[in-house]
């Protein structure tokens, strides 16, 4: 049974073969481009469940919620402070060689997050951490913790730490 029906352009009348249903192809009348609709297949009505209106509140309501507490995380201007964070001014040359080699070895595996609170915990400690960070560099061979990082990639992550201390 061919497909029937209208030019969107001209109005025509056009009918069409089942095969080219779901293509588009040209009006006879005026030549613009008209897509061919797939034939009706003559299938049942699918039949809809009902909403459940108790659901849809509910949905609603969630979403509301959702939001306002996004809205209110971005909104916050006080970063809570992370396990480890400098709170104590006095840190010894041990703690801070651990935070150096923490940083080092969090960057090397890609752990930026983590990373980047250890590094605040470094720089706010910048004078102290300098000449650390210039032993663990010069130290040959380097610290047991490091030995797995290659030379070359070791030394990238010392200079961009020194660069955070300068």
């Amino acid at each position: 049974m061919p497909i029937q029906f209208h030019c969107e352009h001209c109005g025509k009348k056009i009918e069409a073969p089942d095969n080219v249903g779901g293509k588009w192809g040209k009006c006879p009348r005026c030549h613009n481009k008209v897509y061919v609709p797939l034939p009706d297949t003559g299938g049942e009505e699918l039949k809809l469940a009902p909403i459940d209106e108790a659901e849809d509140t509910r949905r609603r309501q969630l979403m509301a919620e959702t939001f306002q507490i996004t809205q209110h995380i971005l909104e916050e201007k006080v970063i809570p402070e992370a396990p480890g964070s400098p709170q104590n001014s006095d840190m010894s040359d041990e703690e801070l060689t651990e935070a150096v080699i923490r940083y080092l070895r969090q960057m090397y595996e890609g752990d930026l997050e983590d990373a980047n609170r250890t590094l605040q915990v470094i720089v706010a400690h910048r004078r102290k951490a300098k000449g650390i960070v210039e032993q663990t560099a010069m130290s040959d061979p380097p610290d047991p913790e490091l030995m797995d990082i290659p030379q070359q990639v070791l030394s990238g992550l010392i200079r961009g730490l020194r660069t955070h201390l300068t």
